[in-house]
């Protein structure tokens, strides 16, 4: 499997700020106040995804990963893999998107009453996303094993 391009990432997340930048100038009026509680999930999956690479991470240095009940098993780092790659996509989107929130609200904040509301939570959550997206590549970078030597079997 191939590394999550950072690029590619970013260029998404560019896109997407660009669309809700678009979607908020135009329709801000009609759109939901958005709290700070909106961010809390993103803040919990990217501190849930650091404690995965810090536990792989420690699992690798150990040589603990394997079939033997101690060892973590390789079908698990597969699946924190894919925990990896779908929060590092997620992180990218959902980031992009309260960017481009941002891009109105913020400048906004000192006119709008609405705006000053939002400011809290459309800052927290844009950050939640780009931690997040931080946090999924870096579990993405530590899922890696070493191959097997020409000693041991596949």
């Amino acid at each position: 499997m191939k590394h999550t391009s950072i690029a590619l990432l970013v260029m998404t997340g560019v896109f997407v700020a660009c669309a809700a930048a678009i979607l908020t100038w135009g329709f801000y009026g009609d759109m939901p106040a958005t709290s700070l509680s909106a961010s809390v999930t993103l803040w919990l999956m990217a501190l849930l995804c650091m404690v995965l690479a810090w536990r792989m991470r420690d699992r690798k240095e150990r040589g603990a990963i394997g079939m033997d009940r101690s060892q973590l098993s390789p079908l698990q780092a597969a699946q924190y893999l894919v925990i990896a790659k779908a929060s590092a996509w997620t992180g990218a989107v959902v980031g992009g998107a309260y960017v481009g929130m941002a891009s109105y609200v913020v400048p906004r904040a000192a006119q709008l009453a609405a705006a000053a509301e939002d400011t809290p939570g459309v800052i927290a959550s844009a950050l939640g996303g780009i931690a997040l997206c931080a946090a999924g590549i870096y579990l993405e970078r530590h899922c890696e094993t070493p191959p097997p030597t020409d000693a041991e079997p596949a």
